[in-house]
C-alpha cells in the first residue's frame, strides 16, 4: 500500500463517513443488546473492619499506644486472607444454610485494605442484593470470632455493616456505549484502509500523474444522460 499524506488520509475517511456511522451504530446496538440481554446482573454490597486496640487492662483500654498501630497494620494482609479462608467461608455457608460452592464464594469474595489505615473492606458479589449483604455481614461476623480463636485477642471491630444495594456493580450502561462506540470506530477504521487498499481503480487526474509521473493533458468527463430519440417521418420513432 502506498504511502497517503494527511490530506489524502483525510478525504478517504471522509468519503466513507456514512458507512463509519453506520459502523459505529451497528457496535453500539450491538453492546446494548449484550449488556441488556446477556449479562446477568451482580449486586455487590460491602462491610468495613478495623482494627483497634485490644487491652483489657482497665488503665489502658482507652490508649492505643505505637505497637498497637504497628502489630494491627502487619496483621492487615495476614487478616485479608484469613478472611477467604476455608474455615470461615465453610462456616458462613452453615450459618446461613445457603446452597453455594465453597470456591464459587471465594471468586465473590473480594478483601481490600485502605492503603495506610488499619481498615480492611469485605466486598460480596451476588446476582441476590440481599444474599450479598447477609454473606457479607456474616463472614464479618465469623472472620471477628476466628480471629479471637486463633490469636486470643478482640482488636477487630465492624465499623459499617453491608447495605442492601439496588444498582448492579457489573452494568454501566453509559461505559459500555462508549467501549463498544470506541470498537466500531476502530472497526471502521479498519474497514476503510482495507477498503482503499484493494481498490485499484483511479478516480482523479492527480492519481494518475502520481502513479505514471506523466501529466495529464486532457481529461473526457463522463455524462450519464440517456440519448436523445430521433424521431422518423409520420411521427414514428
Amino acid at each position: 500500500m502506498e504511502e497517503l499524506d494527511l490530506k489524502e488520509l483525510f478525504n478517504i475517511f471522509w468519503n466513507k463517513k456514512v458507512q463509519i456511522i453506520l459502523i459505529v451504530l451497528i457496535f453500539i446496538v450491538m453492546g446494548v443488546i449484550y449488556t441488556v440481554g446477556f449479562t446477568t446482573p451482580m449486586y455487590s454490597s460491602s462491610t468495613t473492619l478495623v482494627l483497634a486496640s485490644s487491652s483489657n487492662n482497665q488503665t489502658t483500654a482507652n490508649t492505643i499506644t505505637a505497637t498497637d498501630i504497628t502489630v494491627n497494620s502487619k496483621l492487615v494482609s495476614t487478616y485479608s486472607e484469613l478472611v477467604k479462608s476455608k474455615n470461615v467461608l465453610r462456616q458462613v455457608i452453615s450459618n446461613l444454610n445457603i446452597e453455594v460452592n465453597e470456591s464459587s464464594l471465594r471468586n465473590n469474595v473480594k478483601v481490600s485494605s485502605v492503603k495506610d489505615t488499619e481498615l480492611i473492606e469485605i466486598t460480596v458479589t451476588n446476582e441476590n442484593p440481599t444474599y450479598a449483604s447477609k454473606i457479607a455481614n456474616e463472614i464479618a461476623k465469623v472472620f471477628t470470632e476466628k480471629v479471637k480463636e486463633i490469636y486470643n485477642i478482640d482488636n477487630v471491630q465492624v465499623v459499617d455493616e453491608a447495605e442492601i444495594s439496588n444498582t448492579p456493580s457489573n452494568i454501566n450502561h453509559k461505559k459500555d456505549v462508549v467501549i463498544f462506540a470506541f470498537i466500531g470506530l476502530v472497526a471502521a477504521a479498519g474497514y476503510v484502509l482495507i477498503a482503499n487498499m484493494l481498490d485499484t481503480t483511479v478516480k482523479t487526474a492527480e492519481e494518475v500523474e502520481k502513479e505514471f509521473k506523466l501529466p495529464v493533458l486532457a481529461s473526457i468527463p463522463i455524462y450519464d444522460a440517456e440519448p436523445q430519440k430521433v424521431k422518423g417521418r409520420g411521427g414514428r420513432k
